[in-house]
């Protein structure tokens, strides 16, 4: 280890020089084990890092992150996955060991959004993990540690360019941080509530029933948005997320976008999609990319055209919207979690059109009455956690 590591630029390639350094003089807590990691590799592995860390700490439980431009795409913990799932995540023909699952569901629920992104996984990368890491398109991956097996795996991926990251589990950052914005320094005390079901003890809706299930997918919720660009709403179901709205300027936008994330990993496992008669030899990102329309509205507006030839064995049938909407009314028991109050009912209007049964946000808002009423209109239990989320 040492105490700085020079990169090729910063966010842009005309922002040199760039660097990662301790200013204590201490050693970095990483070692670059393969590759060269830029400026935004290093944003995303370390706070995924932290994401996947509190995941473990919370659940016991492996945990997986797949990261975008500083915001998890996905986030997961290690439940065993159906076979509808692992055909989804186009894993039924691998051996999936439990940090694979964490993997596969934090890679699998959002596969467009995760394209190319930053993995963190909370324990030593093993052989199975790395084998699904190498098929994916990524930039690279921070783990504790890695087998040696799993290590040569990794160092054979792009030509042996590829990111791989050790951090050490055990270092700790100092419990004040700052950062530079224009030329003046920001000063905070970092973020260190420990997010755990004391948080959701709270329950102001008439329904106060929140199952163990349900409780951990909503502190899984949470510590997503923990490292998530505010203003984020996340939704998680069976121990992973299945949809993320990051970075709006509005609350309702942030619970538009992660449910229509949610609506598509559901809508992905209706049958017509399950058999969509792909031609042989389609790379997995085309695949995924003719799902993403097919399951659209613009399908029917595209069908004939060339690209749909080349994708298909014959042309498919529309799922028509009266066939999505009786699909997406079957999706239930959703954990949905806010990083700060909802303003209005019409999030609870929307969240509940996905399936949404258990809320998490902090309260606060004047219109809270409003919010708790349609709740109850939809006997979802909701609790306040009396705590805020940002993260910028």
């Amino acid at each position: 280890m040492a105490n700085e590591l020079a990169l090729k630029y910063g966010c842009n390639p005309n922002q040199k020089p760039s660097r990662i350094f301790m200013k204590d003089g201490a050693e970095l807590p990483i070692t670059v084990l393969c590759g060269r990691p830029g400026y935004i590799n290093f944003l995303d592995a370390f706070n995924s890092w932290q994401l996947v860390k509190e995941l473990k700490e919370a659940t016991g439980l492996p945990a997986a992150a797949s990261f975008k431009h500083v915001s998890p795409a996905g986030a997961a913990v290690g439940l065993p996955l159906s076979d509808v799932l692992r055909k989804i995540y186009f894993v039924d023909d691998a051996e999936l060991s439990p940090l694979a699952c964490a993997y596969a569901r934090a890679r699998g629920a959002d596969r467009m959004s995760s394209y190319g992104d930053f993995i963190a996984l909370s324990d030593c990368c093993d052989a199975e993990t790395a084998k699904l890491i190498a098929r994916e398109v990524s930039d690279g991956v921070i783990a504790p540690d890695y087998s040696d097996e799993a290590l040569e795996i990794l160092k054979s991926k792009r030509k042996g360019n590829y990111n791989v990251i050790k951090i050490d589990p055990n270092y700790k950052p100092a419990p004040i941080e700052h950062k530079d914005v224009f030329g003046i320094t920001f000063e905070q005390g970092r973020n260190e509530l420990a997010i755990n079901e004391e948080l959701l003890a709270n329950v102001i809706t008439e329904n106060k029933e929140i199952p163990s299930d349900a409780k951990r997918d909503l502190i899984i919720s949470l510590i997503a948005l923990k490292y998530t660009q505010s203003n984020s709403v996340c939704y998680v179901k069976d121990g992973q997320a299945i949809g993320i709205g990051a970075g709006q300027q509005s609350r309702i936008h942030c619970t538009r976008l992660a449910g229509n994330k949610a609506d598509i990993w559901w809508l992905r496992q209706h049958e017509k999609v399950l058999n969509l008669p792909f031609k042989e030899g389609i790379r997995r990102a085309d695949r995924d990319n003719a799902i993403d329309v097919y399951i659209s509205d613009d399908y029917e507006d595209v069908i004939g055209d060339d690209v749909w030839a080349e994708t298909f064995t014959e042309q498919p049938a529309p799922l028509t919207r009266e066939e999505k909407r009786a699909w997406l009314n079957k999706l239930t028991g959703v954990a949905l979690g806010s990083d700060a109050f909802f303003p209005f009912g019409d999030n609870i209007e929307r969240a509940h059109r996905s399936g949404v049964c258990y809320i998490a946000q902090p309260g606060g808002s004047i219109r809270d009455d409003h919010v708790i009423d349609t709740c109850n209109k939809y006997n979802i239990a909701m609790a306040f956690t009396g705590i805020r989320l940002f993260h910028h």
